[in-house]
């Protein structure tokens, strides 16, 4: 018993590194968030802003071409830019955004992948969108920000259906309730309290503002928001450790006003050949010899 609780206790680095990470991001994302409310507040009454979708993707140019791709050009809200980021993609994913002939449509590829983390699955789950992620957030040029994963798939009036709430609320950041296949059974995820035991791992009644937080291809958020970059030492935590949940939380700490739709507006299906999603489906294509990043 001895032996394994000293196999899986954390290491002292990666309690040091998390602990400061979050330390520096409670102290200075509420701050820099008032500060940019009061640059850019008032800003936010223009009803047809440019929205800046942005796609992370890896060596999946079919699957993007036939999920995201084809679902964001499929918008009833037409004023975007679609910024597509492949992560160093050794694959045909570039021949194929190339003839897609629609200028909003932009391409970049990560030259060069460098050491991040320890290459297990689990890692490649909690991280493996980072760097490609905060790439995109550096060239977004509009008033909002959504995220679709390269095999997720919108309703056509996904963006329409969360500008519409944030504009009516007032909202910084809205999100809503997504559907999920896995091994044949389909379902709908209803999204976590904000002070739920999902996040903090914790039973205990809420106190104050306790928000909805959905999927992270269900996201859509102010520009101003875009300093709050996603962490990549994030799977060095105890819990909480997804890119997209550390984010989301981070948002909820520093105060951010944040609403949800209580419709379906992004579906999330297993890939070709594969039974499942999420780490699950990391798990089962590490077990076939299979790699994946993101």
């Amino acid at each position: 018993m001895a032996e394994e609780k000293q196999k899986t206790k954390r290491p002292l680095k990666n309690i040091v590194i998390s602990g400061l990470k979050s330390f520096y991001y409670r102290i200075t994302e509420p701050s820099r968030l008032r500060i940019r409310r009061l640059i850019h507040d008032k800003e936010y009454k223009n009803e047809k802003p440019l929205i800046s979708i942005y796609c992370p993707t890896y060596n999946r140019g079919q699957i993007l071409i036939e999920r995201a791709v084809k679902s964001v050009l499929s918008q009833t809200y037409k004023k975007f830019e679609f910024i597509i980021i492949g992560d160093c993609c050794t694959d045909n994913t570039e021949e194929l955004i190339s003839k897609i002939n629609d200028d909003r449509v932009i391409f970049y590829n990560i030259p060069e992948r460098g050491y991040r983390y320890p290459d297990t699955p689990e890692n490649h789950w909690f991280a493996g969108p980072v760097v490609a992620a905060n790439t995109a957030l550096k060239m977004v040029k509009g008033k909002w920000i959504a995220r679709i994963d390269d095999d997720d798939i919108w309703a056509e009036d996904h963006l329409e259906i969360l500008l519409k709430t944030a504009y009516e609320n007032d909202y910084e950041f809205v999100s809503a309730l997504n559907e999920e296949r896995r091994y044949n059974e389909v379902y709908v995820r209803y999204g976590e309290h904000a002070q739920s035991p999902y996040y903090t791992r914790k039973k205990k009644e809420p106190k104050g503002y306790n928000p909805k937080i959905g999927g992270t291809s269900s996201w859509l958020y102010r520009s101003y928001l875009k300093f709050m970059r996603y962490n990549l030492d994030c799977w060095r935590k105890k819990w909480n450790k997804v890119n997209d949940v550390d984010l989301s939380q981070r948002f909820f700490k520093a105060g951010v006003r944040m609403g949800f739709v209580e419709k379906v507006l992004y579906y999330c299906y297993p890939r070709p050949d594969e039974e499942t999603i999420g780490l699950d489906a990391y798990r089962k294509a590490e077990e076939k010899g299979k790699k994946t990043h993101l």
